[in-house]
């Protein structure tokens, strides 16, 4: 069978192994295809099971290959700016179905940890978001208040506390949600595989799906091998729509623009580094929007990460940046050297508002992570498998809407990366509340 290449990641260097599945070839019949092996195909996958369904996953690659297997991590229960009150009132109660699922994304993907035993590193640690600037610091209050009228354990750090939580008085103050942390996302989307498998799905790799079409009363979902038939379909590609199949559904993938995500890791730190820096081992992520990230990995690695303009000596010009990044913040570690440098696509659209859609009878689809694909997918996917398991929709988060494609999308992606400088002259200046 054809080998799959994993990027020379920390995770494809620690997860689990997992030997591939045969591809699709012939003819198939399921419940419900699922397109796509990451979280939220997978997740999807386990509640299909679990709603008695029988289910399939055709994979183009391997289980975890794309954004699942390639972030750094942590499990983050907000999204980058799509704020609770918004949802409400863009959506009206499928919204507010929609805050609560993101309010709870991460306790689900943990429970989910915990009731499959997978081995997949996980520490539900907390989640912090620094305020980079004083300014930040009320928009942070702000941020803390909105998730705290819907109900969800969120709180507002002193600069004090701050410095005792991070071990530096590099930032002011932040927002702190004790329900998030970090998983080893690799390890976690083999685990999830496993699980599905075990509760009686079907999954396929080396199958990229080259067409799904409605026809009559089922959906056909045609791989270069073979043809698999499905009263309902999921599509769970994101970032990685256009990628493997441009034809597979355009609309969609020129909705989001796939930006570059890069991810390093540091040597393992010696227990008095431990000690000082963020030692209650929380995942961390600023204001920034030239974030600054990280958290540890269970060998006690720094794991973060970076964006650079332009594509001259792109690897070693971002591990160079993030390294003296964590050194600015972090005097007593110095400027530290990365073991792993990797990259993969994150989904990003234009109100950095993630979309669900609807194929047709039967057939759904979410896009547009912004970052935040890790608990939000596995809380989606979930939420997706109901739905075509035959729920009523009005009974789940799904805030449907029509795909709106970037008119010119070759253009924007290709400026996509100059979009960091204008978030970099953002950085210095303070937010209008």
């Amino acid at each position: 069978m054809e080998a799959v290449e994993f990027p020379p990641s920390l995770w494809a260097a620690t997860a689990p192994e997992r030997k591939l599945a045969a591809p699709l070839t012939g003819s198939a019949e399921t419940d419900i295809a699922i397109i796509g092996g990451g979280f939220t195909g997978l997740s999807a996958a386990i509640e299909a099971a679990r709603q008695g369904k029988s289910v399939t996953v055709l994979e183009g690659k391997a289980v975890g290959w794309g954004a699942s297997g390639r972030n750094n991590g942590q499990v983050i229960p907000i999204l980058t700016s799509a704020e609770p009150d918004v949802w409400v009132k863009r959506y009206g109660a499928a919204g507010e179905r929609m805050v609560g699922l993101i309010g709870n994304s991460a306790n689900i993907l943990f429970d989910l940890v915990r009731e499959f035993d997978m081995q997949a590193e996980a520490e539900q640690s907390g989640w912090f978001q620094p305020a980079h600037s004083p300014g930040r610091v009320k928009l942070s209050q702000m941020r803390v208040d909105a998730w705290r009228r819907f109900g969800f354990p969120a709180e507002l750090k002193s600069a004090e506390e701050t410095r005792e939580i991070l071990g530096t008085d590099f930032w002011y103050g932040g927002m702190y949600n004790p329900t998030g942390g970090h998983i080893n996302p690799l390890a976690l989307a083999r685990g999830m595989a496993k699980a599905a498998e075990g509760l009686g799905a079907v999954i396929h790799e080396l199958s990229p799906v080259t067409s799904y079409k409605r026809e009559g009363a089922q959906w056909v979902i045609r791989t270069p091998e073979g043809t698999l038939k499905a009263r309902a379909l999921i599509l769970a590609t994101n970032a990685y729509t256009g990628e493997l199949i441009p034809s597979l559904a355009p609309r969609l993938a020129k909705s989001i623009v796939p930006v570059l995500s890069w991810q390093m890791s540091t040597e393992p730190l010696g227990d008095n580094l431990r000690s000082k820096i963020l030692p209650g081992r929380q995942a961390v992520s600023d204001t920034r929007g030239d974030l600054r990230f990280f958290r540890y990995d269970a060998r006690n690695r720094l794991i973060t990460g970076g964006a650079v303009m332009g594509s001259y000596d792109i690897a070693n010009r971002v591990r160079r940046k993030a390294a003296q990044s964590l050194a600015e913040a972090f005097p007593d570690l110095g400027v530290p050297e990365m073991t792993h440098v990797w990259s993969g696509y994150i989904g990003m659209n234009w109100d950095r508002f993630p979309r669900v859609h609807r194929l047709g009878p039967d057939g759904w689809a979410w896009i547009g992570c912004n970052g935040r694909g890790v608990a939000l997918g596995t809380a989606l996917g979930r939420e997706l498998a109901r739905a075509a398991s035959g729920i009523d929709e009005n009974e789940l988060a799904l805030p449907v809407s029509e795909p709106q494609p970037f008119p010119v999308h070759a253009a924007v992606r290709r400026l996509a990366p100059t979009y960091l400088a204008w978030l970099k002259r953002k950085d210095l200046s303070e937010p209008k509340l």
